[in-house]
């Protein structure tokens, strides 16, 4: 039997119907985030929709037809790509090469595909510029705080601590020259959950590119944004207008921001937390600490590729304002907007950094202060 979550060949939308169900998909196209409604478009253009389950969310891709007649093979070629990409990186598949690394690499140095070596070296390098804010090692302390079971609870101390003794990517030894990976302490777990799905818009892109392929929008898992070029053939202004919601009325959308040729991805713990004693404890973890980061409402990453802006979403999530601020000063081309609670009850303060003023349009004119 066919999967039904498998888009059928040649499946398009046209006209303003197209354009209608482009703009729900991209208002959703973030985590805590959604796009603009599209310009409208001449007649003669067309956008092509497909779109698959994978990674435990749902992939999406939006490209403008007559690029060059092969758009629809492209488009599915990149959503196998995906889900072979899952089949590599899930740690929930005993088979898959990111499981058995984690069985062998305390015993032995394992050898991986050099396009995975290649990510796994790339999180390392955030790691340490981030300040170890940014983790792949962290997975264990998801599971002792009840959050891979979505079933949320303080740990005890000792079972914290004991976790805790096995997170660090400064446990992993990477030897490019052979392209192996060893850990240094046994008990250390890689998972890559908060840049796999990035990764996979990133390697989609460059299939649409060896064909020329060259004005799409991807997004996966309501989280991770890539796009090209602008939308349709003749349009009013270059890009892809991609907002951010409100993190504490979700219906309420704040503002947009301008996505072209560059990904974005948000941060957040609005649908993932609990409550203990009235304090809210959120799913986004200070690998520092062993305990959920707070101060944040949510934070969206502006980078050149989706890989890392997923990647850092969630290190400035953890790092909050000043940190994020900081690393923002010393690279110029990543810019985010940091959302957090304002001065009055239900307002949110915004933070900006790198954001050019044409980039960003205000879109709720509900009371709200603004910095950065």
């Amino acid at each position: 039997m066919s999967d039904p979550s498998r888009s059928t060949r040649r499946e398009f939308l046209q006209g303003k119907a197209a354009l209608a169900a482009a703009s729900d998909a991209a208002w959703n196209a973030i985590g805590a985030g959604a796009t603009s409604e599209l310009p409208d478009l001449p007649g003669e253009c067309f956008l092509l929709k497909l779109s698959r389950r994978a990674m435990a969310c749902q992939f999406e891709i939006y490209l403008n037809a007559g690029q060059n007649g092969q758009e629809t093979e492209v488009a599915l070629a990149a959503l196998d790509l995906v889900d072979r990409l899952e089949d590599q990186l899930s740690v929930y598949r005993p088979h898959s090469e990111i499981s058995q690394l984690n069985q062998r690499a305390a015993f032995e140095a394992v050898v991986v595909e050099v396009r995975l070596f290649e990510l796994i070296e790339q999180a390392v390098e955030i790691h340490r510029e981030t300040n170890a804010a940014y983790d792949i090692t962290s997975g264990p302390l998801s599971g002792i705080w009840g959050f891979t079971r979505r079933n949320g609870a303080i740990p005890l101390p000792a079972v914290l601590a004991a976790a805790f003794e096995n997170v660090g990517s400064q446990y992993l030894e990477l030897d490019r020259a052979n392209l192996s990976v060893r850990f240094s302490r046994p008990g250390v777990e890689i998972n890559l959950g908060s840049i796999g799905k990035g990764y996979a818009l990133d390697r989609s892109a460059e299939l649409f590119a060896a064909q020329g392929i060259d004005r799409f929008l991807l997004h996966g898992g309501n989280s991770s944004v890539l796009a090209r070029g602008a939308q349709g053939s003749v349009v009013r202004e270059e890009g892809w207008w991609v907002g951010v919601r409100d993190p504490l009325r979700p219906e309420r959308r704040l503002g947009q921001l301008r996505l072209q040729d560059r990904a974005l991805a948000t941060s957040g713990s609005g649908t993932q937390f609990f409550m203990h004693k009235g304090r809210r404890f959120g799913h986004i973890l200070d690998p520092r600490s062993g305990w959920p980061a707070e101060g944040v409402l949510s934070t969206s990453v502006l980078a050149p590729t989706a890989a890392l802006a997923d990647a850092l979403s969630t290190a400035f999530y953890v790092m909050g304002p000043s940190e994020t601020e900081r690393y923002c000063q010393t690279h110029p081309q990543i810019a985010a907007l940091m959302l957090v609670a304002g001065p009055r009850a239900g307002s949110v303060q915004k933070h900006f950094w790198g954001v050019p003023p044409e980039d960003w349009m205000e879109l709720d004119p509900a009371p709200s202060s603004e910095a950065g």
